[in-house]
């Protein structure tokens, strides 16, 4: 295009003022106040003010101004001037405009006044990502996964991509999308822990950030049937040191959000944060321990429900983790802790009563892997592609899974996975 930009909405402040500068944008509100009309302009580092004064406008100019609509996409230059009620006390005072391409008036209020119900905005998500809560929301998301790449690749770990179309589940069940792949049956991914035990025996560390699905049968506020995980694993490492990982990494995460993410911390209502490390942990029997105390009825030696994670997050507030899990409540490959085979070195990363990451030190010796498959009500001769590779030197590995949708929930504050998920897809929506 002909026109070139000189300087984003959020470079125009008291330090340029009498220059010339062209922005590029959406008209994301105007105002009529008679002899002056005050326009926002927002592009993707925000917002300035624009305005016009009848005096001294071109009628061209004048009448330009007054038909264009709500995020409509235009073209407009003009001199800095300062300006006390403006945002960042300046304002850009227009010379000319060109609409670049109109719009009709939006479906939902971008502005804020008022707030259609999720429902209504997911419908019409790209319109209302263009609202400034969903804005801060994946802003926010991108500093976390930047900081996720940038502390593992420090960390000594590199990024792998794997198979989602597969022909096994990796830890069977039902919770399988199966598709027709030319003339056979096959799966979409629950998970790459197989591929990425495998890797370590070739990489050492390895981590993808990347897709999973699962027909969730759960509908719930923390459920979805396509969900990003953070998956990560590394060969000569066990539970303590990949929990001791994830300190790091949630350290990094919050450093990093709490110094580039303070505009965004605000608009969605949130304070810097302050966490101390390393975060706490508790064993799954001390957990069942404070719900005897509480009279909090439970699955003897079995997964925690809702009620009780509920009941648990009265005592701990924030990140923590529970650890050493009954081994009978956990996937196949989890290592059985010596000495004490009924449980396993294993751990959930929580916030509050929401887990976040799940992970264990794994069982690198193919005899036990059987046996386990086997007491679990798994056939091995299903797995025989992932079992084969324990006969040519399988180190000993440990890794976890973090859904990335749950972090951002725990950072951005938002009870509703939908909220931060830029195309949810669950039982009832499928599109956009």
């Amino acid at each position: 295009m002909e026109i070139k930009r000189t300087h984003l909405a959020a470079e125009i402040t008291p330090k340029i003022e009498g220059s010339e500068v062209v922005l590029l944008g959406w008209l994301h509100e105007k105002r009529d106040l008679g002899g002056l009309r005050f326009l926002l302009l927002r592009d993707r580092s925000g917002l300035v003010q624009v305005v016009a004064n009848k005096k001294t406008a071109q009628p061209d100019l004048w009448e330009a101004l007054s038909s264009i609509k709500r995020e409509s996409v235009l073209a407009l230059g003009g001199v800095v001037k300062s300006s006390p009620q403006a945002p960042r006390g300046v304002e850009v005072r227009v010379k000319w405009v060109k609409p670049l391409i109109s719009s009709e008036d939006p479906p939902i209020d971008i502005v804020g006044k008022t707030q259609a119900d999720l429902d209504t905005r997911l419908d019409y998500r790209i319109i209302d990502l263009r609202r400034s809560e969903p804005q801060a929301i994946f802003k926010l998301q991108n500093t976390i996964t930047s900081a996720i790449r940038s502390f593992l690749y420090d960390n000594g770990f590199i990024e792998v991509f794997t198979p989602k179309i597969i022909s096994t589940a990796t830890e069977g069940g039902a919770s399988l999308f199966s598709v027709f792949y030319y003339d056979r049956l096959a799966y979409l991914s629950q998970s790459p822990q197989l591929y990425k035990e495998a890797l370590t025996s070739a990489f050492e560390r390895v981590f993808e950030i990347g897709p999973a699905f699962r027909a969730e049968e759960s509908d719930t506020l923390r459920h979805l049937s396509e969900i990003t995980m953070v998956d990560v694993e590394g060969a000569f490492m066990d539970y303590n040191d990949v929990m001791g990982l994830l300190d790091g990494l949630i350290k990094k995460i919050i450093m990093n959000v709490n110094q580039n993410n303070a505009d965004e911390l605000k608009a969605l209502g949130r304070d810097k944060f302050t966490i101390n490390f390393p975060l706490p942990r508790i064993t799954y029997d001390q957990v069942t321990s404070i719900l005897d105390e509480k009279g909090i009825s439970y699955e003897k030696e079995g997964d925690l429900g809702t009620v009780e994670l509920k009941a648990l997050s009265e005592e701990l507030k924030g990140f923590y983790f529970i650890t050493d899990w009954p081994t009978k409540a956990r996937p196949f490959y989890a290592m059985p802790i010596k000495g004490k085979e009924d449980r396993c070195e294993s751990f959930d990363l929580m916030y509050g009563w929401i887990e976040l990451a799940s992970g264990a030190t794994r069982i690198n010796d193919e005899s036990i892997l059987r046996t386990r498959m086997t007491s679990q009500g798994l056939n091995p001769d299903a797995f025989k592609t992932h079992l084969k590779w324990f006969k040519y030197g399988m180190p000993p590995h440990a890794g976890f899974g973090l859904g990335l949708a749950r972090l951002l929930m725990a950072v951005s504050g938002k009870d509703n996975i939908r909220e931060v998920v830029m195309f949810p897809r669950d039982k009832r929506r499928l599109e956009p």
